[in-house]
């Protein structure tokens, strides 16, 4: 039943970003990649949303590629600088996504509770981020190194996270 309703979720999340208005040919530039609106970083959410993450495991991550949803598992979620990051790696379709156009949701659940997530990952290319992400998920050290040149971290900018239950009001925050 708890798989049933995180696929029904991560498709709803799926469907909300392929839902974004399309471009056409007699708009203006500026309005082919809305933004969210600017909130203020705020670490204690972003600590909030990034423990949720932490004990769901898996979240999932959904971007959008020529107007078609994709949605992914992922893992990563590390608090640095007072902000959420994720890391991926530049050869990955996400990432290239995502420098198309870094509007994602992100949808993980747990315990009868689930997290979504909007927000724009925007990249990050310090190796104090990288190496502050591997030191945090030695796993990936395997795979990624901090000075290579495709390990890439992402962190959460304009987010807005909400937090539901079938059983409480939704509890909304920004970071």
């Amino acid at each position: 039943m708890m798989k049933k309703i995180a696929m029904i979720l991560c498709a709803a999340a799926a469907l909300a970003v392929s839902c974004a208005p399309k471009q056409t040919a007699d708009q203006p530039e500026n309005t082919q990649k809305p933004m969210i609106e600017q909130t203020t970083p705020n670490p204690e959410n972003a600590a909030v949303a990034q423990q949720f993450l932490k004990k769901c495991g898996t979240y999932y991550l959904a971007t959008t590629e020529n107007g078609q949803p994709r949605v992914r598992p992922f893992g990563t979620a590390e608090i640095f600088e007072g902000k959420l990051y994720i890391q991926t790696g530049k050869v990955k379709n996400v990432y290239k996504q995502l420098v198309a156009d870094p509007r994602a949701e992100i949808c993980g659940f747990v315990d009868g509770e689930w997290i979504r997530i909007q927000c724009e990952l925007i990249p990050d290319e310090r190796i104090e981020a990288k190496r502050d992400m591997l030191e945090k998920n030695p796993s990936l050290k395997g795979m990624y190194k901090e000075d290579d040149d495709n390990t890439i971290v992402l962190y959460c900018r304009n987010a807005t996270a909400t937090i539901s239950s079938f059983t409480a009001p939704a509890k909304t925050i920004q970071f």
